[in-house]
Parts: structure tokens; C-alpha cells; sequence
């Protein structure tokens, strides 16, 4: 998590639940490098106030009236590209989140999850990155059709790439940003990007959300139980 940065990240919340945008917020609020600058209860709103206050990041739920999360977020893309959008799910949601995947969303993160998860997945996509929860990536793998069933192939796909690639890959994984994987392996942040764009290409995925699911089909880091 980067809490260094010059000026906050600006965040846009959307829920139609008063109860978990409130807590949302709070959690949120614990961290000085984190300023929520608008708050919508439906996804029509919520596109305004990202084309208002142009956030680095919209925090959007699935299911919100008016306009669905995912439809919100395809709406952020063309008028503001530069603020990420991150779904907010439940476990509950499965096909949505099996939509949601198709859609260029920088992150998936789970209402109930590790509170600790939220900040992390903030301040990873602000960073340019992207940020899967770990029980999200879990579950997605299991609507696959089983990691272990699938971890042959994946394991496959990784075959050409080198041990620190892979040491790189099961970072992203884990859900780290391009900073703490630079300070983990002790390498700068333009060695860290240079060492994904690799991955990506040799792996043919689009984008770290990708690249993680791929990460546990192959087994270099497992999902909490």
C-alpha cells in the first residue's frame, strides 16, 4: 500500500445501501492517504460525480438502481478514462462477477472482506495497477471449473517464464502493488513495470486481474481459506 503520495487518492463511492457506504467510508477514512469526495446511492449518480470531481477511483457496487455497477463503470471509461473503476460484489453475485470480468475493471473487492483489502486495492489501481481480493479469485476459479482440474494447463501457460517473473507474478497474485513488489524483491518500481508488461505478453492476458487468476489456477499463491 503506497500512503506516500504527494496529495491523496480521491475516491467516488457508490452504493445503494446507506449502511455500507457508511462503512465503506469509515474504512476508508482510516487512511490519510485516502479522501472520499463523493458518495451516490444509484449508478446514474455515480457518473455524475465522477465527471464532477474527476477521482482517481470510483468504488462502484454491481447492483445499484438506476444504472447497474457494471454499466456505470463502462460509462466511466469513455467520459473520464483516467479514474479506475473497482466493483464492489458479494459472493452471492456470481454471474456478476462473471460479467464483470469481460469488463476492463481495475479490481474486484468483496463488501465483507479484510478491511485492509479495501485500502489495498485503493491505493494499488491509483498506482496504474490492479487489485483482485483473494477469497474473489478464489471463487471465480471455482466457477471456472476448479483450480486443480485447471492447474495443469496453467501451470503450462507459465512454463516460458523466468523464476523471477514468476516470483513477480505470484505477487500480483497476492495483491500486491508495483511498489511493495519493488520493495519486497528490492527492485524500483521501473524494473517492477518492465518485469509485468513481460508477463503479460508471454502469458496473453490484458491486465493484472488476469494475471492473478492465473497466478492461483497455478498454484504460486493460495487463497485464504
Amino acid at each position: 500500500m503506497n500512503t506516500e503520495q504527494a496529495t491523496p487518492v480521491r475516491v467516488v463511492l457508490a452504493d445503494d445501501e446507506a449502511m455500507i457506504r457508511a462503512g465503506v467510508r469509515a474504512i476508508l477514512a482510516t487512511d490519510p492517504g485516502i479522501e472520499v469526495v463523493g458518495e451516490a446511492g444509484d449508478g446514474r449518480a455515480a457518473v455524475e460525480l465522477v465527471r464532477a470531481h474527476r477521482p482517481r477511483v470510483a468504488l462502484l457496487d454491481i447492483r445499484m438502481p438506476k444504472l447497474d455497477g457494471l454499466s456505470a463503470a463502462a460509462e466511466i471509461r469513455r467520459l473520464v478514462p483516467e479514474t479506475a473503476t473497482v466493483m464492489l460484489t458479494t459472493f452471492g453475485e456470481d454471474d456478476h462477477v462473471a460479467r464483470a470480468l469481460g469488463h476492463r475493471a481495475s479490481g474486484f473487492l468483496l463488501k465483507a472482506g479484510d478491511p485492509r483489502e479495501l485500502v489495498a486495492g485503493v491505493h494499488a489501481v491509483a498506482d496504474g495497477g490492479a487489485y483482485l481480493s483473494p477469497r474473489v479469485a478464489r471463487r471465480v476459479i471455482e466457477l471456472g471449473g476448479g483450480r486443480m482440474a485447471r492447474r495443469p494447463a496453467a501451470r503450462d501457460r507459465l512454463a516460458g517464464l523466468t523464476e523471477r517473473e514468476r516470483e513477480v507474478l505470484g505477487l500480483v497474485g497476492a495483491g500486491l502493488s508495483n511498489a511493495e513488489i519493488g520493495r519486497r524483491l528490492h527492485l524500483v518500481e521501473g524494473t517492477v513495470k518492465s518485469y509485468l508488461t513481460s508477463i503479460f505478453t508471454r502469458l496473453d492476458v490484458r491486465n493484472r486481474v488476469q494475471a492473478a487468476i492465473l497466478a492461483y489456477e497455478a498454484g504460486l499463491v493460495e487463497p485464504p481459506g
